[in-house]
């Protein structure tokens, strides 16, 4: 074989290391902010629930505006969510 020919072959399968590499921490990623969606979505329904049965009147929705928050922010946005919902309350 070539010297250019190994080469190649070697840049080939770092190229395709580091790929793998990339996919499994975007995976990673995408996988967090799925968790985070569905925990984020029995929140809001178990406090709602709470709220009704505490005569607050306080409900947020589940359309896609607060799974994405709740999805990139978490417990932060979930916490979010409901401060601007008390807020408008006052």
């Amino acid at each position: 074989m070539k010297q250019e020919n190994v080469f190649i072959i070697m840049v080939g399968i770092c190229m395709l290391v580091l790929l793998i590499g990339v996919l499994k921490q975007r995976a990673a990623i995408l996988l967090n902010i799925i968790v985070r969606v569905v925990v984020g979505c029995v929140g809001i329904i178990l406090l709602n629930d709470f709220l009704q049965k505490q005569g607050i009147p306080v409900a947020a929705g589940l359309n896609p505006l607060n799974l994405l928050t709740i999805g990139s922010l978490g417990t932060s946005g979930f916490a979010l969510i409901y401060g601007i919902l008390f807020y408008t309350l006052l």
